[in-house]
């Protein structure tokens, strides 16, 4: 009897952890080098915790049991700063000149521990104006999470409407 308990509880653990959405892996590699985040430690880790926060979206579309690790290796977001001489954080313009944004990554997915693809991707959108953009005009790194969006959706063979309902 205890035995067939014990089975029970373990089983119902499994489905309990197989429900919780994947989280991403994140790290940054020697992120005071990148070449365009903000200058301010408060505004640059809130960048860095979006990106974060966007990558374990993109991981929860992933199937039960896979993990997806990201090492970021240089980050140019799109437009160019622009001081704000009145205070507060720096203005960010975007003209659809070489201001295009741009991501270094190296990544993994692993399922049961064993990597099942892996790569290393330099992605960049130097049409990033010119195209429709699901994410609103308020939302902070639009560009950045669009272009990594259109990456995962290619790079992982996840449907349109499976990335729409994970990255709700």
């Amino acid at each position: 009897m205890k035995s067939v308990l014990t089975k029970v509880v373990q089983a119902g653990a499994l489905a309990a952890v197989m429900a919780l959405p994947a989280m991403a892996a994140v790290s940054y590699v020697e992120p005071e080098r990148f070449t365009d985040v903000p200058f301010t430690p408060w505004e640059r880790e809130r960048v860095l915790k979006q990106l974060t926060a966007h990558f374990d979206k993109l991981a929860a579309s992933l199937p039960p049991g896979q993990e997806l690790k990201v090492d970021v290796l240089d980050v140019d977001l799109a437009g160019q700063t622009r001081p704000n001489f009145r205070g507060g954080q720096d203005l960010r313009v975007m003209n659809g000149g070489a201001d295009w944004p741009r991501i270094h990554f190296r990544y993994s997915i692993t399922e049961g521990g064993k990597i099942i693809k892996s790569g290393e991707e330099k992605l960049s959108n130097m049409q990033y104006l010119q195209r429709m953009n699901h994410y609103g005009n308020t939302e902070l790194l639009r560009y950045e999470k669009q272009m990594l969006d259109d990456w995962f959706k290619q790079a992982m063979g996840i449907d349109a409407a499976a990335m729409r309902q994970a990255t709700r």
